[in-house]
């Protein structure tokens, strides 16, 4: 392999995730895993800006801030100065779709004073679904006739979890936000331009990734839907297309370069490369090693799923119910399909919370108990684990649905909820926890499933994220339920590392991000195979699944009727 740097050179890979920021140091010359620091975000922690029964969720700029600042850090605390001073490139990936309302000069409105408490001026997490009834007017002037179809690459429907809903519902809530609002801008385009002080909207550098994918973005027609249509789907969005964007970027760019001030708070050399950012599922698939043709799932609270193809194996075809089918949104050569389950290791979560309520009150009132209930949270999950792997399954056994927080794949729909049925009085918890988890594998099937019956080829099935490395359980679930392989990596900060692959592209280390993987991606760690005697169950279930999906459909339309 030849490299393009005799001396070690050392980049960071920023993961912004739903709770926290991680910041990985990687020697981008032998691909070693340096150290890293994690920090959650302060705010958020203490569940301000909030409504989860409004499925209200905001982080505040300052979150992002401060506990980068802290990650970065933590990171490179014990590294000696030479390191620090061989660091040539900084990498970002977040969340997404996570969009915020900016001035005129690039600034987050919850920075000014006057909108600092506002949770209309943040950040809207992807997991904000207060926008529910602007992506179905989306979808209905796509649909209409009357416009462009601007889903038509997005997988033919647009969610209450992308920008332009969020965008036009957050202005229609709040005037002042609207009045103020010059542009909006996502996360993973925001922090490249914080960090090289590019903000203004006029030169900040959006990536393709989170424009094609959520923004509608495509050269088709032009770059983003015209303004007749974005005003169609609210006033408050009038001239706003004048104001956004006109250019896209991939990963390998640079975004900028790290500011003077910026260096000298995070202890970098100033001048380094800032690579344009990418979603984190997107990265996280580079970090993973993947090509053509493997589909890669990011499982955590929920997942995302990334299948890269050859845009000449998909031609003018579009694929259906998917988030969006991009060249150049994960490796610039190779097209990204989107795909993804609203809830996953937050449906263990939530059932957790449901069986801790009862001993969370007592230990209220009895401060003693505190401590046996703290240790009682941290081995509930891998006690329920242990207990629903010797579970027996049969076709009479408890059946869940994993639409807790609405469905992302196939098909969005964000008025869907989740469900336990074929419950008994001889239900135990072990037999409710594996029906949960046996719902995130159906639902990770049906994505898969929604490929292939589309023509399109998983010679691969790879997974990354806490989840497929702290539960063998969890894996050999969705082994079972997929009938499918399914590789784990190795590394504990995959997207994190593919961000820092982008960085060491950005700031020459490699030429592109293939020679950049052969080096600095993640090895394999473990595999799991599916058991063939299983399998007949497994589709029997699935099709009880995909029966109880149906029912709880009727029941989503009916109660929105009502509601109307």
């Amino acid at each position: 392999m030849e490299h393009f740097a005799t001396q070690p050179a050392y980049v960071i890979g920023l993961d912004f995730g739903s709770d926290s920021v991680r910041a990985l140091l990687v020697n981008a010359t032998s691909g070693e895993e340096v150290a890293s620091g994690v920090t959650y975000y302060p705010r958020w922690m203490q569940g301000l800006y909030n409504q989860p029964e409004q499925s209200q969720f905001r982080h505040h700029p300052r979150d992002y801030i401060e506990a980068m600042t802290s990650a970065v850090q933590a990171a490179l605390a014990a590294q000696p100065a030479a390191v620090r001073q061989a660091v040539v490139g900084i990498g970002v990936d977040t969340t997404g779709s996570t969009p915020a309302p900016i001035d005129a000069d690039g600034n987050v409105l919850a920075l000014l004073p006057e909108f600092e408490h506002n949770p209309h001026a943040m950040f809207i997490l992807w997991k904000d679904h207060t926008s529910v009834a602007k992506a179905e007017r989306i979808n209905q002037l796509a649909h209409s006739g009357d416009f462009t179809d601007y889903t038509k690459y997005i997988g033919g429907i647009y969610s209450s979890e992308w920008f332009w809903a969020k965008a036009a519902w957050v202005s229609e809530q709040d005037a002042a936000v609207a009045a103020r609002a010059h542009s909006w801008v996502e996360l993973c385009d925001w922090i490249p331009a914080l960090l090289s002080g590019n903000q203004h909207p006029d030169t900040l550098r959006r990536g393709i990734c989170a424009a094609g994918h959520k923004a509608m973005w495509h050269d088709s027609w032009g770059g983003l839907p015209d303004q007749a249509f974005l005003s169609a789907i609210s006033p408050t969005l009038d001239g706003m297309r004048a104001r956004m964007f006109s250019q896209v970027y991939t990963a390998e760019q640079q975004a900028g370069q790290l500011s003077t001030q910026w260096a000298e708070t995070l202890g970098l050399p100033a001048g380094i490369a800032v690579a344009v950012g990418e979603f984190d599922c997107h990265m996280g698939a580079v970090g993973a090693g993947a090509g053509a043709n493997d589909l890669v799932k990011v499982i955590g609270t929920s997942t995302c799923d990334i299948l890269m193809v050859d845009a000449g194996d998909v031609g003018e075809r579009t694929i259906h119910g998917i988030c969006g089918q991009v060249k150049g949104s994960a490796l610039p050569a190779l097209m990204a399909l989107e795909a993804g389950q609203s809830a996953f290791g937050d449906i263990y979560a939530w059932l957790k919370r449901v069986l801790l309520w009862p001993l969370q009150s007592f230990a209220a009132q009895h401060p003693g108990a505190q401590q046996t209930l703290d240790e009682l949270e941290q081995a509930l999950i891998p006690m329920l684990s242990d207990a629903a792997a010797q579970y027996q399954f049969n076709p009479h056994s408890p059946l869940a649905m994993d639409w807790h927080n609405g469905r992302r794949t196939p098909y969005a729909n964000q008025r869907l909820k989740g469900a336990l049925a074929d419950l008994n009085l001889g239900s135990e918890a072990p037999a409710l926890f594996a029906a949960l988890v046996e719902s995130t594998a159906h639902g990770a099937k049906a994505i898969v499933d929604c490929f292939v019956d589309q023509g399109v080829d998983v010679a691969r099935v790879i997974a990354i994220g806490g989840i497929s490395q702290k539960s063998p359980y969890v894996m050999q679930m969705c082994a079972d339920v997929i009938g499918r392989e399914i590789a784990v990596v190795r590394s504990e900060q995959c997207c994190a590392l593919g961000a820092a692959i982008f960085a060491a592209v950005a700031a020459g280390v490699y030429a592109d991000a293939q020679q950049a993987q052969q080096v600095m991606a993640s090895p394999i760690s473990a595999v799991y195979q599916p058991d063939p005697e299983l399998q007949a169950l497994r589709a029997r279930r699935y099709q009880g699944y995909r029966q109880l999906g149906q029912h709880l459909e009727q029941l989503a339309e009916f109660h929105q009727a009502q509601e109307q």
